[in-house]
């Protein structure tokens, strides 16, 4: 157990330097593995497991096994019963086992004005009745399956984090400091992944540009609101999935897509919380725009030339990805091997760096299994700085600022309440209790944003 605490300790050491803009030992090692995978390596079947989660314990830790990452690697789950208790129709669960992600939309082109007007009002109004059938009836039934649907969903995270913490510790991997973590999207991503739908996006910014970006404006402080942890940290993690921009007009991308993006991404910096973005498709593109985020920036890539975004990026922000997964399933071992080398003597210089692929491992089929073995092992062992503890590469821009978040108007919903509101409506409860009851019921009311 000593022997693993420490190599708990080191690898935390790995990542703290990169974040600290130090070169670290050696270059850090991910290489995320879905839940789908854990269950389809043990021999499981995958729909039953991910209803029953018998032996999925065993399942995980099975998957832990065969990694060199220096991150915990299993990816978080998205059970199906709530989506089920819902009736969703944008989470389903496919004849093969996998939760598969339609294109709905529900939000109509004439009703930007009445979203821009408060977004979580709109969406718990009339987008999520629209995205989950059982949810489209009268309050009081509404009201019940909003329930189920809520404890289900806590009931199933709770059994994935606490095998999560037992995997972190019996095998030392890293962890991201406690209530330190959150997920969001960038403003335009939300509305085309979640209410317009990717060609209903696609027709607005051509028909009416302005509330688009108008909506996108609106949408911040939600977005805030959701990816910002109750323990904002520079060692934390808000993960950020990007689609949209890859496949939009330059002219586009920079009147919608990044104002609201970058001032989004700075907002979180000024709180003290870091991004880690996911790049997806390719934006080779981009690359001038992304440099201008918060220093250290976290930027993991699907596609792209590894010199070029470690030349314009590799000395201001800490880059991953660009690894081929679907190299894993036709290469050698040695082919595999010699591809991480060549993308090691790439990235590696100067540190910023740490080694990932440029998707997760989610399916038995996706790699060859001992070929996703060698090469996360094969980096962790083979990866030393000779000048580890000193300052990473930089270019003379350390600290400065690009981006002015100016305006954000806070976030306020009839559908979520803080303390002091909750207060005013009760204002005889004893002084002595209102810090217990203020911990207690915002717990809950986090809760159940969390769940929306």
């Amino acid at each position: 157990m000593a022997n693993i605490k420490d190599l708990q300790r080191k690898r935390a050491q790995l990542f703290h330097d990169l974040s600290d803009g130090k070169i670290p030992e050696r270059v850090p090692v991910g290489g995320n593995i879905g839940i789908e995978f854990c269950i389809q390596y043990s021999g499981l079947p995958l729909a039953k497991t991910q209803w029953t989660l018998e032996n999925i314990e065993e399942a995980m830790d099975k998957a832990c096994q065969i990694t060199g990452s220096d991150l915990y690697p299993l990816g978080p789950a998205r059970p199906p019963v709530p989506y089920q208790i819902l009736g969703s129709r944008t989470n389903v669960m496919g004849s093969k086992g996998f939760i598969q992600h339609p294109e709905v939309s529900v939000m109509e082109a004439d009703e930007y004005d009445e979203f821009i007007k408060n977004p979580h009002e709109f969406i718990m109004e009339k987008a999520l009745p629209r995205m989950n059938k059982e949810l489209d009836t009268d309050p009081v039934t509404r009201s019940i399956v909003y329930a189920k649907a809520v404890k289900a969903f806590f009931d199933y995270t709770d059994v994935y984090a606490q095998i999560d913490a037992k995997l972190i510790e019996k095998y030392g991997f890293y962890k991201i400091p406690l209530e330190s973590s959150g997920i969001a999207l960038s403003p335009l991503d939300f509305i085309a992944d979640y209410l317009r739908g990717f060609k209903g996006i696609v027709m607005d910014m051509r028909r009416y540009p302005e509330k688009v970006a108008e909506a996108c404006e609106a949408l911040m402080p939600l977005i805030l609101k959701m990816g910002t942890p109750p323990m904002p940290s520079k060692y934390g993690q808000t993960f950020m999935p990007l689609h949209m921009a890859p496949f939009l007009r330059t002219s586009d991308f920079e009147k919608i897509y990044w104002p609201t993006f970058s001032r989004t991404i700075q907002a979180f910096a000024d709180r003290g919380q870091t991004v880690f973005m996911f790049c997806d498709h390719d934006w080779m593109r981009y690359l001038d725009y992304l440099y201008e985020l918060p220093e250290n920036t976290w930027m993991a890539f699907e596609f792209g030339d590894p010199k070029i975004v470690k030349e314009k990026l590799g000395k201001r922000h800490i880059i991953a990805g660009l690894y081929p997964m679907t190299y894993l399933k036709t290469g050698t071992r040695q082919q595999c091997i010699d591809k991480a080398k060549e993308l090691l003597d790439i990235m590696a210089p100067g540190g910023r760096y740490y080694f990932d692929f440029d998707k997760s491992l989610i399916s038995i089929d996706s790699a060859n299994i001992g070929n996703y073995t060698a090469v996360t092992r094969y980096i962790a062992e083979n990866s030393y700085y000779s000048n580890a503890g000193t300052a990473a590469a930089g270019d003379g821009n350390a600290g400065k600022k690009f981006i002015d978040v100016g305006e954000i108007r806070p976030f306020r919903s009839k559908y979520y309440k803080t303390w002091d509101e909750y207060k005013a409506k009760h204002p005889k409860i004893a002084p002595e209790l209102e810090p217990i009851i203020a911990e207690k019921l915002q717990i809950y009311e986090e809760m159940l944003f969390m769940f929306f």
